[in-house]
C-alpha cells in the first residue's frame, strides 16, 4: 500500500471530528467494499438515491448539503501530505472556534496539569453552586494526529457554558510522533492531578471520535490502575471498540464517502502500537472491565461511521450492568455538533449538561475547591 493510499484509508475513518474530514479526506471515487472471504451473507446494494431525513432540521438539511458540495468539488488537504492536512484543519478548527465564541462566553487558560499541557475554561459568570466542585476533562477528537488548541476549544466551550461548570480540555501527545498508550497516559497523568483537589465522583470525562475512543481507553486505564472511577463518562462519535459493521459501509455511503472495510481492521497510526486484545486500547472486548465502568453517555449522528461500534458498545455495556445512554440523531454525521448553531447541537449541548448534572456528585474535598 503506498503512502497515499494509507492516508486516503485513513480519511476514511475519520481523521478529523467533523463530517468534513470525513467527507473531504475521502475523496477518492466510491468503490465497493472489501468483500469478506464467505460472502453467503453479504447482500448486494443496489445503485439507490437516499433522501434527506425528514427528521432533522431545515438548518442541518442547508448544512449537509453544503458540505456535499465540498466533497464533489474535491475540496480538502493533501490526503498524503500529513503537514498539509494539519494546515487544513487547523484553519477548520479555528473556523469553527469563531462561531463558537460569538455563541457561548467563557474564560480560557492555558496551564499545565501533571506536566500536560490543558486549556481550563470557565463558563463567563464562573462556576457556581453544586458546579463549583465539579470538573469535567474533554480529549479533543483529530484522529490522534491534529485537533489541540481551537478544534479542543471547539468541544469545550459550549459544554462549559450550557453546563455551567468548569472543562479541562487536554492537549495530549500525537501520532504519529507519539502512539499508543501515550494519551492514555497524558489523560491519566491529568486525572491524578485533579484527584488532589476534586472528589473523584465530581470528575466527569467526555470526547468526540478519537477523543470519544480516548475516554474509554482513559477509563479502563484509571480503573487498571486502581484510582478511583470518575463520576460519569461520555463517548461521542466513537467508543472503546474498532470502528466498522453496518456504520463503516452504510454511514460513509449516506455522507456520499468512500466505504471503510466493514471489520475495521484498518487502523489509526496512533493505535499500531496496540495489541487486538489489550483491555485498555479495547475496553469494549472485556466484560470484567466493562462491568467497573461509569454511567456513560454515548452520542453520534445516524449516518455516522461510527453507529455500529457505538451500538454495539452500549448493549456491551448494559449487558455488564451499566448504566448507559444512547442518542443518535437522524439524518445528521460524524461530529456534527462541531457546528454550533444548528438546533441539533444545541439540543446536544443540553444533552451532555443534563448528563453530568444528574451523574456527578456534589460534595466538595474538605479544604479544596478546586477553583
Amino acid at each position: 500500500m503506498s503512502l497515499r493510499q494509507v492516508f486516503t484509508t485513513l480519511g476514511r475513518y475519520g481523521m478529523h471530528a467533523t463530517v468534513a474530514a470525513v467527507l473531504l479526506a475521502a475523496h477518492a471515487p466510491l468503490r465497493a467494499a472489501q468483500a469478506p472471504a464467505d460472502e453467503s451473507a453479504t447482500a448486494a446494494m443496489p445503485a439507490t438515491a437516499l433522501p434527506y431525513s425528514r427528521f432533522a432540521s431545515p438548518q442541518a438539511r442547508a448544512k449537509f448539503a453544503e458540505l456535499l458540495a465540498e466533497t464533489r468539488e474535491g475540496k480538502g488537504p493533501d490526503p498524503a501530505d500529513l503537514a498539509d492536512q494539519r494546515r487544513f484543519y487547523q484553519r477548520y478548527n479555528d473556523d469553527r472556534l469563531r462561531e463558537v465564541e460569538r455563541a457561548y462566553r467563557s474564560r480560557v487558560q492555558s496551564t499545565r496539569m501533571g506536566g500536560v499541557p490543558v486549556q481550563v475554561v470557565d463558563p463567563e459568570g464562573g462556576a457556581r453552586g453544586d458546579n463549583a466542585h465539579r470538573v469535567l476533562i474533554n480529549l479533543h477528537g483529530g484522529a490522534f494526529m491534529w485537533g489541540a488548541g481551537s478544534g479542543a476549544l471547539v468541544e469545550a466551550i459550549p459544554i462549559a457554558a450550557v453546563a455551567g461548570m468548569r472543562v479541562v480540555a487536554v492537549g495530549y501527545r500525537l501520532a504519529p510522533e507519539h502512539t499508543y498508550p501515550a494519551a492514555v497516559d497524558d489523560v491519566e497523568a491529568v486525572y491524578r492531578e485533579l484527584l488532589k483537589s476534586h472528589r473523584p465522583e465530581n470528575i466527569g470525562i467526555y470526547g468526540c471520535s478519537a477523543g470519544g475512543a480516548l475516554t474509554a481507553q482513559a477509563t479502563a486505564r484509571i480503573l487498571q490502575a486502581n484510582l478511583p472511577r470518575p463520576g460519569a463518562i461520555g463517548t461521542f462519535c466513537g467508543s472503546g471498540l474498532p470502528f466498522g459493521g453496518d456504520s463503516a459501509i452504510l454511514g460513509q455511503l449516506a455522507v456520499g464517502a468512500a466505504p471503510m472495510p466493514a471489520d475495521g481492521e484498518l487502523r489509526l497510526p496512533y493505535l499500531q502500537t496496540a495489541k487486538a486484545d489489550d483491555p485498555v486500547a479495547y475496553p469494549g472486548q472485556s466484560p470484567e472491565l466493562l462491568a467497573r465502568f461509569p454511567p456513560t453517555l454515548l452520542l453520534a449522528g445516524g449516518r455516522d461511521f461510527s453507529v455500529s461500534a457505538l451500538t454495539t458498545m452500549q448493549r456491551r455495556l448494559l449487558a455488564a450492568g451499566v448504566d448507559a445512554e444512547l442518542v443518535v440523531f437522524d439524518g445528521l454525521w460524524h461530529a456534527f455538533f462541531v457546528f454550533p448553531d444548528l438546533p441539533e447541537s444545541k439540543e446536544a449541548y443540553g444533552l451532555i449538561a443534563r448528563f453530568f448534572d444528574r451523574r456527578l456528585g456534589r460534595a466538595a474535598i474538605e479544604g479544596a475547591t478546586g477553583n
